[in-house]
């Protein structure tokens, strides 16, 4: 079996956790996609359709939809186990950047199936992303003009992101894989630094049990979201047909995109916006790299930042909430550059 270092605990168990999220993201979605019609007149008619006539329809969408945040929130969690144990270093080098890839797949299939039900939000949101490519120097018009599949969004826009929608995720799934077999070669970081074959047990059962815990009350805490607060992480302005001639009042991504589009607005500059939204992506893609520095008490201000700065996303463009954004985007992505850690 699996030899696994003795000291891991169950900050581990979040990898598997990732994983069975992904398969019901996958199953839920091609449930969905049987129903749905990928035409600007049709797209938000077909996802009511699903919620009120097609048989369970309402139950698989809050699946997926709901599921999704838990993915995020997991990955996260996952992410930040990695940060504070180093496991993004030498010999766990490229089972990190296979990570960091799938983190980066993650995202393109969330934008592109927050955009589909065709409502308010999405179409302000895909207008507002697609329009960043533009500030890109000689090639971002291209971009955009691609993305679109003409001047402006319209029904080429949202073939082509469902497309990369239903796509995506079986190639998220070749990544997983590979990410595993690198794993299973290089091995399990653990807490303690111990790497003998003596401090390895078998995978089964000991860790198993406590994966299986995991996931049971992974489902348990999704059982009771969907069945009681379905809607918590959606927005209302979503119920409304989109309509390009009315602006929604406060456009607001999903809750696990708000850090990064607080770094977007605190930037009146869109492509300094676009650059600063990046870098906080580069930096865990270098981070192996001692380009910048990690340790368990750096990575704790780094999730309270990045927490605070999701809190400011999701509130108006107004005072003080954009100058508490400036000010926290400058610190999080100038804390990595500086060699210290908190005592």
């Amino acid at each position: 079996m699996y030899p696994t270092p003795v000291s891991i605990n169950y900050l581990y168990s979040f990898g598997f956790l990732s994983a069975c999220c992904l398969g019901i993201q996958v199953i839920s979605g091609v449930l969905l996609s049987m129903h749905y019609t990928p035409y600007i007149q049709f797209a938000f008619f077909s996802v009511e359709q699903i919620m009120r006539d097609v048989n369970f329809g309402w139950l698989f969408r809050y699946i997926h939809s709901n599921f999704a945040s838990i993915f995020f929130g997991v990955v996260y969690i996952h992410i930040l186990k990695n940060l504070y144990y180093n496991s993004y270093m030498y010999p766990r080098i490229l089972v990190w950047q296979t990570g960091i890839i799938m983190y980066l797949c993650m995202m393109l299939i969330a934008f592109t199936g927050y955009v589909l039900p065709w409502g308010q939000m999405s179409f302000w949101a895909a207008m507002v992303i697609t329009n960043l490519f533009t500030t890109i120097p000689i090639v971002g018009n291209d971009i955009a003009m691609w993305l679109w599949g003409g001047f402006s969004i319209d029904n080429p826009t949202l073939n082509r992101f469902f497309s990369l929608h239903f796509v995506f995720p079986f190639l998220l799934v070749g990544f997983v894989i590979v990410h595993l077999l690198i794993l299973h070669v290089s091995g399990s970081s653990n807490k303690l630094r111990m790497y003998k074959n003596m401090d390895n047990i078998s995978f089964y059962p000991y860790f198993y049990i406590k994966d299986v815990f995991f996931l049971l009350n992974c489902i348990f805490g999704g059982v009771l979201l969907i069945y009681f607060y379905p809607n918590l992480f959606m927005h209302v302005d979503n119920y409304d047909v989109a309509n390009p001639l009315v602006t929604p009042a406060h456009l607001v991504p999903e809750w696990y995109f708000l850090p990064y589009y607080a770094m977007l607005r605190a930037v009146p500059n869109k492509l300094g916006g676009l650059v600063v939204m990046i870098l906080p992506i580069l930096l865990l893609v270098f981070v192996s790299y001692d380009v910048c520095t990690y340790s368990k008490n750096t990575v704790i201000l780094d999730g309270v930042v990045l927490f605070l700065l999701g809190v400011y996303g999701g509130k108006p463009i107004e005072v003080p909430y954009l100058e508490l954004s400036q000010i926290l985007t400058i610190i999080y992505l100038i804390r990595p550059f500086i060699g210290f850690s908190i005592k």
